[in-house]
């Protein structure tokens, strides 16, 4: 295989420089908004075996682009709220970066929890879901 032009890092990095960012602190105290969606990117796999934010939207990151065009056949009202705060995450901020960095580019708004599903947990944010509750 002939080397990459660009890394995988390099591209998060880059979409990090150009996106909204959200400290899990300040996610935290945005949990539970009226204002705010918080949206899971991770496979359906990892929710069911870490569990996940208690009220958060579940958005495959292999449909994302489709479900928040309105022009789409698959697209989805929750997506639709223009009064809402959107705040992506996956498990460590790098799949999010990328997928705000892409929706920006479509026209919607939207940041992402910087260091992800993970440090959430880390730092005593509420899970819910089957395996979490296992202890």
């Amino acid at each position: 295989m002939s080397k990459l032009t660009l890394s995988a890092a390099d591209l998060v990095a880059e979409a990090r420089s150009q996106i909204a960012e959200i400290p899990t602190e300040e996610a935290l105290s945005l949990a539970e908004a009226e204002d705010v969606v918080i949206v899971d990117i991770r496979d359906v796999r990892e929710r069911a075996k870490t569990g996940y934010i208690p009220g958060s939207v579940h958005a495959p990151r292999g449909m994302l682009e489709f479900w928040v065009d309105p022009d789409s056949p698959y697209f989805r009202e929750v997506f639709g709220q223009e009064e809402k705060r959107y705040v992506f995450h996956c498990a460590s901020g790098w799949r999010s970066a990328l997928a705000v960095f892409q929706l920006q580019k479509m026209g919607f708004e939207a940041a992402h929890l910087r260091d992800g599903f993970n440090d959430w947990v880390a730092k005593g944010g509420p899970v819910t879901g089957p395996e979490a509750q296992k202890g």
